[in-house]
Protein backbone atom coordinates (compact mmCIF):
# COMPACT_ATOMS: atom_id res chain seq x y z
CA UNK A 1 0.00 0.00 0.00
CA UNK A 2 0.85 3.39 -0.70
CA UNK A 3 0.08 6.68 0.86
CA UNK A 4 1.05 9.87 -0.61
CA UNK A 5 0.66 13.48 1.18
CA UNK A 6 2.20 17.12 0.71
CA UNK A 7 3.06 17.21 4.01
CA UNK A 8 4.52 15.15 7.07
CA UNK A 9 2.04 15.96 9.26
CA UNK A 10 -0.61 14.95 6.25
CA UNK A 11 0.68 11.83 6.23
CA UNK A 12 1.00 11.01 9.70
CA UNK A 13 -2.92 11.50 10.01
CA UNK A 14 -3.13 8.96 7.30
CA UNK A 15 -1.59 6.54 9.23
CA UNK A 16 -3.34 7.27 12.24
CA UNK A 17 -6.46 6.53 9.94
CA UNK A 18 -4.81 3.15 8.97
CA UNK A 19 -3.53 2.42 12.47
CA UNK A 20 -7.39 2.45 13.85
CA UNK A 21 -8.91 0.54 10.94
CA UNK A 22 -6.18 -1.84 10.94
CA UNK A 23 -6.74 -2.19 14.97
CA UNK A 24 -10.52 -2.60 14.68
CA UNK A 25 -9.85 -5.56 12.14
CA UNK A 26 -7.58 -7.20 14.56
CA UNK A 27 -4.26 -6.77 12.28
CA UNK A 28 -1.13 -5.09 12.52
CA UNK A 29 1.19 -2.94 10.14
CA UNK A 30 4.75 -4.47 9.57
CA UNK A 31 6.67 -1.16 10.51
CA UNK A 32 10.17 -3.23 9.57
CA UNK A 33 8.92 -3.31 5.86
CA UNK A 34 7.43 -0.13 6.04
CA UNK A 35 9.66 2.77 5.08
CA UNK A 36 8.86 6.42 3.81
CA UNK A 37 10.45 8.57 1.09
CA UNK A 38 10.33 12.56 0.68
CA UNK A 39 10.23 13.80 -3.13
CA UNK A 40 12.76 16.81 -3.32
CA UNK A 41 12.08 19.45 -5.83
CA UNK A 42 15.33 20.31 -7.77
CA UNK A 43 18.10 20.86 -5.04
CA UNK A 44 15.92 22.15 -2.71
CA UNK A 45 16.07 19.42 0.21
CA UNK A 46 14.41 20.29 3.29
CA UNK A 47 17.06 20.53 6.17
CA UNK A 48 15.00 18.15 8.88
CA UNK A 49 12.19 15.65 8.29
CA UNK A 50 9.94 15.08 11.50
CA UNK A 51 10.14 11.57 12.33
CA UNK A 52 6.90 9.24 10.88
CA UNK A 53 5.49 6.92 13.76
CA UNK A 54 3.79 3.71 12.52
CA UNK A 55 2.34 2.07 15.38
CA UNK A 56 4.53 3.92 17.79
CA UNK A 57 8.15 3.10 15.66
CA UNK A 58 9.30 5.89 14.05
CA UNK A 59 10.10 4.48 10.14
CA UNK A 60 13.31 4.13 8.45
CA UNK A 61 13.68 7.32 4.93
CA UNK A 62 14.52 6.22 2.00
CA UNK A 63 16.19 8.07 -1.04
CA UNK A 64 14.58 5.16 -3.65
CA UNK A 65 12.02 2.15 -3.18
CA UNK A 66 11.13 -0.18 -5.81
CA UNK A 67 7.22 -0.36 -6.25
CA UNK A 68 5.42 -2.82 -8.35
CA UNK A 69 8.82 -3.78 -9.95
CA UNK A 70 9.13 0.11 -10.83
CA UNK A 71 12.29 1.97 -8.61
CA UNK A 72 10.90 5.77 -7.48
CA UNK A 73 13.80 7.67 -6.15
CA UNK A 74 13.28 10.72 -4.60
CA UNK A 75 14.65 12.74 -7.36
CA UNK A 76 11.79 11.20 -9.51
CA UNK A 77 14.43 10.82 -11.60
CA UNK A 78 14.74 7.60 -14.10
CA UNK A 79 18.09 6.40 -14.55
CA UNK A 80 18.15 3.73 -11.52
CA UNK A 81 15.29 2.00 -12.81
CA UNK A 82 17.17 2.40 -16.41
CA UNK A 83 19.89 0.45 -14.78
CA UNK A 84 17.48 -2.07 -13.68
CA UNK A 85 15.81 -2.75 -16.84
CA UNK A 86 19.54 -2.54 -18.03
CA UNK A 87 20.95 -5.19 -15.95
CA UNK A 88 17.23 -7.60 -15.99
CA UNK A 89 17.69 -7.29 -19.91
CA UNK A 90 21.74 -8.30 -19.76
CA UNK A 91 20.14 -11.87 -17.53
CA UNK A 92 17.56 -12.71 -19.68
CA UNK A 93 19.81 -12.68 -23.21
CA UNK A 94 22.61 -14.52 -21.34
CA UNK A 95 20.40 -17.34 -20.64
CA UNK A 96 18.70 -17.60 -24.05
CA UNK A 97 22.44 -17.09 -25.63
CA UNK A 98 23.33 -20.30 -23.31
CA UNK A 99 20.16 -22.58 -23.56
CA UNK A 100 19.37 -22.13 -27.14
CA UNK A 101 22.40 -21.95 -28.85
CA UNK A 102 21.45 -24.58 -31.20
CA UNK A 103 18.26 -23.64 -32.09
CA UNK A 104 17.06 -22.10 -35.35
CA UNK A 105 17.52 -18.25 -36.09
CA UNK A 106 13.77 -18.16 -36.06
CA UNK A 107 13.37 -19.79 -32.79
CA UNK A 108 16.29 -17.07 -31.35
CA UNK A 109 13.55 -14.19 -32.66
CA UNK A 110 10.38 -15.37 -31.41
CA UNK A 111 12.47 -16.10 -27.55
CA UNK A 112 13.90 -12.46 -27.90
CA UNK A 113 10.72 -10.29 -28.95
CA UNK A 114 9.18 -12.44 -25.60
CA UNK A 115 12.07 -12.04 -23.27
CA UNK A 116 13.56 -9.08 -24.32
CA UNK A 117 11.66 -6.58 -25.28
CA UNK A 118 8.99 -5.78 -22.63
CA UNK A 119 10.42 -2.90 -21.49
CA UNK A 120 9.00 -2.81 -17.89
CA UNK A 121 7.18 0.16 -16.94
CA UNK A 122 9.71 2.52 -19.64
CA UNK A 123 6.60 4.43 -20.65
CA UNK A 124 7.58 6.65 -17.16
CA UNK A 125 11.01 7.33 -18.20
CA UNK A 126 10.80 11.11 -18.57
CA UNK A 127 13.93 12.15 -16.51
CA UNK A 128 17.32 10.73 -16.81
CA UNK A 129 20.69 11.42 -18.06
CA UNK A 130 21.74 10.19 -22.14
CA UNK A 131 24.33 7.91 -20.59
CA UNK A 132 21.85 5.78 -18.92
CA UNK A 133 19.66 5.60 -21.72
CA UNK A 134 22.20 4.98 -24.70
CA UNK A 135 23.48 2.62 -22.20
CA UNK A 136 19.96 0.33 -22.42
CA UNK A 137 19.76 0.99 -25.77
CA UNK A 138 23.34 -0.65 -26.68
CA UNK A 139 22.77 -3.44 -24.38
CA UNK A 140 19.98 -3.96 -26.24
CA UNK A 141 21.50 -4.30 -29.88
CA UNK A 142 24.36 -6.27 -28.36
CA UNK A 143 22.17 -8.69 -26.87
CA UNK A 144 20.01 -9.09 -30.36
CA UNK A 145 23.94 -9.85 -31.77
CA UNK A 146 24.98 -12.08 -29.01
CA UNK A 147 21.82 -14.58 -29.71
CA UNK A 148 22.11 -14.59 -33.28
CA UNK A 149 25.91 -14.81 -33.31
CA UNK A 150 26.21 -11.06 -35.75
CA UNK A 151 29.82 -9.84 -35.26
CA UNK A 152 29.67 -6.82 -33.10
CA UNK A 153 30.39 -4.29 -35.98
CA UNK A 154 27.09 -4.76 -37.96
CA UNK A 155 24.50 -2.26 -38.31
CA UNK A 156 21.88 -2.50 -35.50
CA UNK A 157 19.25 -0.71 -37.62
CA UNK A 158 20.09 -3.36 -40.78
CA UNK A 159 19.77 -6.64 -38.68
CA UNK A 160 16.81 -5.65 -36.72
CA UNK A 161 15.37 -4.69 -40.44
CA UNK A 162 16.06 -7.98 -41.70
CA UNK A 163 15.45 -10.05 -38.84
CA UNK A 164 11.57 -8.20 -38.77
CA UNK A 165 12.43 -7.09 -35.50
CA UNK A 166 11.49 -3.81 -33.79
CA UNK A 167 14.68 -1.91 -32.50
CA UNK A 168 15.07 0.02 -29.60
CA UNK A 169 13.50 3.30 -30.47
CA UNK A 170 10.31 1.87 -32.00
CA UNK A 171 9.74 -0.23 -28.47
CA UNK A 172 9.97 2.80 -26.50
CA UNK A 173 7.69 5.02 -29.35
CA UNK A 174 4.75 2.08 -28.77
CA UNK A 175 5.05 1.74 -25.31
CA UNK A 176 4.37 5.86 -25.16
CA UNK A 177 1.54 5.38 -27.31
CA UNK A 178 0.53 2.35 -26.07
CA UNK A 179 0.25 4.14 -22.06
CA UNK A 180 -1.32 7.49 -24.03
CA UNK A 181 -3.72 5.61 -25.71
CA UNK A 182 -5.04 3.85 -22.06
CA UNK A 183 -4.65 6.93 -20.31
CA UNK A 184 -7.00 8.98 -22.71
CA UNK A 185 -9.23 5.29 -22.72
CA UNK A 186 -9.60 5.75 -18.93
CA UNK A 187 -12.56 6.99 -16.81
CA UNK A 188 -10.47 7.27 -13.99
CA UNK A 189 -10.89 11.12 -13.13
CA UNK A 190 -7.24 11.76 -12.13
CA UNK A 191 -6.12 10.31 -15.17
CA UNK A 192 -7.85 12.16 -17.25
CA UNK A 193 -6.50 15.14 -16.35
CA UNK A 194 -2.97 13.55 -16.63
CA UNK A 195 -4.06 12.79 -20.01
CA UNK A 196 -5.07 15.71 -21.54
CA UNK A 197 -3.21 18.28 -19.60
CA UNK A 198 -0.98 20.19 -22.38
CA UNK A 199 2.06 21.14 -19.84
CA UNK A 200 1.93 17.22 -18.26
CA UNK A 201 5.70 16.51 -18.39
CA UNK A 202 4.92 12.61 -19.33
CA UNK A 203 2.69 13.92 -22.16
CA UNK A 204 5.51 16.57 -23.80
CA UNK A 205 8.06 13.50 -23.48
CA UNK A 206 5.35 11.09 -25.29
CA UNK A 207 4.59 13.50 -27.90
CA UNK A 208 8.50 14.06 -27.99
CA UNK A 209 9.17 10.63 -28.41
CA UNK A 210 6.41 9.87 -31.29
CA UNK A 211 7.76 12.82 -33.18
CA UNK A 212 11.20 11.53 -33.34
Amino acid sequence: MVLLSPSVSGLSKMLQKCEQYMLSHGMVYNTKKSEFMVFVSGNKKPKTVPPVLLNGVALKRVSHYKYLGHILTESLRDDMDIERERRALSVRCNMLARRFARSSEQVKITLFKAFCQSFYTSSLWVDYTQRSYSALRVQYNNAFRVLLRRPHFCSASAMFTEARTDGFHAIIRKRAASMLRRLRDSHNSILEVIADRIDCKLLKHWIKLLIN
